[in-house]
Formats: structure tokens, sequence, C-alpha cells
């Protein structure tokens, strides 16, 4: 029983721990976002930025749900189980950004790196940013 209460205890600490970063990437993210209009160095920014905030978001839940004894295997099932357990209320748009997050680095021309800077202020940060505060609440 030690052994199993020191396994539930380490998992419990990754995602606390990944989390304190996760929560570094979103304020990096709101900062960046706050700046408008962007300019084109600052636009590449604003995408790196949403990048490592939804790589950090996704393995947070993943380690969170970890912990919780759930077992996934990608960024997609980690997606699905947030949203059966109510960690995040808007799946279709979760699995959108990760969509999204996949083709951002290929994005070349401005008019595309533009229609992807309105779509993370529109529609990506504010559910990145509801993680994020729910699991503030969780770490208090």
């Amino acid at each position: 029983m030690k052994d199993k209460e020191s396994r539930m205890s380490s998992k419990d600490i990754r995602w606390r721990q990944r989390f304190t970063n996760f929560e570094k990437a979103v304020g990096a993210l709101e900062r960046t976002i706050q700046i408008d209009p962007l300019s084109e160095a600052e636009r590449g920014g604003l995408i790196q930025f949403f990048e490592v905030a939804f790589e950090l978001a996704w393995k947070t839940m993943k380690d969170y749900l970890e912990a919780d004894g759930f077992d996934m295997r990608s960024p997609r099932d980690t997606l699905k189980q947030a949203f059966q357990n109510g960690l995040v209320k808007e799946g279709h748009q979760w699995l959108e950004a990760l969509e999204h997050r996949n083709l951002t680095a290929h994005t070349y021309d401005e008019a595309a790196s533009i229609a992807v800077e309105k779509l993370i202020r529109e529609r990506y940060f504010p559910i990145i940013k509801a993680l994020c505060q729910k699991l503030q609440q969780e770490v208090q």
C-alpha cells in the first residue's frame, strides 16, 4: 500500500510541477495578446507562445488525469477524457485548437498567420486561460 501511495503522490506532484510551467506560458501568451496591433515579429511570438501553452496544457491535463487513475496515449485522448471528466468544457474547441496547433508550424505567409492570430485571440486563449484558472483553484 505504501508503494501505491508513493506513486500517487509522485503523479500528483508531476501535474503540479508541469502546471507551474503551464501557468508561466499562459502569462507570456496573455501579455502578448495585450499588444494590439502586433508587428510581424510579435505575431510570430504570439503563435509560438500559443504552441508552448497548448503543449503544456494538454500535458498538464494528461498528468492530472493520470493522477486520478486514467491512462491516455495521445493529446486527442487526453482532451476527450478531460472533457468527459469536466476538466474542460469546450471539447470541440480544444480538438480544433489541437488541429490548428499542428498547422501553426507550417504557417509561412502573412495572411495565414493573421488568421491564426485571430483564432488564438478569440477562441483558443479563452479556453487555455479557463483551464489555467481551474487548475489554479486545485493547487490552492
